[in-house]
């Protein structure tokens, strides 16, 4: 046999040992249709409309409900109220946080905020393999414990914690959230 044909006949798996050990396939496949993008629905689930700012008084007032519910636990915790903007009102850094904390929790409000959503949200979307969000904005956080502040059915803000576990920041925040209502 010629060398030739030794090598001819080598290629084809030649071929299928390099795709399989790069982990593509050895023939380009094109996807017969789009994945969705969540299909279509007959309105947009966060459609809460945005309203004046909320007062210093009532930033204070979900900051301090916030932190007395994070002393309550031990958990320490930074906290940040913010307009529907996403500029900071008011902020507080228990004893103990962690220093990544501040920045986190102002960013987690933040996107509360200009995305009139939990962000919670973005996290059960990176969950389920959805990542398009982190192309949206780079300063999205895909973490719970950032909640929109309603009152009078608008957004006048939002407040974002950091300083635990996400389930523990959500639940500092919806305590900041609940003292509005």
């Amino acid at each position: 046999m010629s060398s030739k044909r030794i090598i001819q006949a080598f290629l084809p798996a030649l071929f299928s040992l390099c795709a399989a050990l790069s982990g593509t396939s050895a023939i380009a496949q094109t996807p017969a249709s789009q994945p969705s993008a969540g299909g279509l629905p007959a309105h947009s689930p966060f459609d809460i409309p945005y309203g004046m700012p909320l007062s210093l008084q009532s930033a204070n007032q979900a900051l301090e409900a916030a932190e007395a519910e994070a002393a309550r636990h031990g958990w320490p915790e930074a906290i940040a109220v913010t307009d529907p903007s996403g500029e900071l009102v008011a902020f507080a850094k228990m004893d103990n946080t962690q220093n990544s904390s501040p920045k986190i929790a102002l960013r987690k409000a933040a996107t509360a905020a200009r995305f009139r959503r939990d962000t919670r949200t973005f996290y059960n979307a990176f969950e389920a393999g959805h990542t398009y969000a982190a192309t949206l904005d780079p300063s999205v956080v895909a973490s719970p414990g950032g909640y929109p502040l309603v009152i009078g059915g608008k957004i006048v803000g939002a407040i974002g914690c950091s300083g635990g576990s996400g389930d523990q920041d959500a639940d500092i925040c919806k305590a900041g959230a609940d003292a509005l209502k």
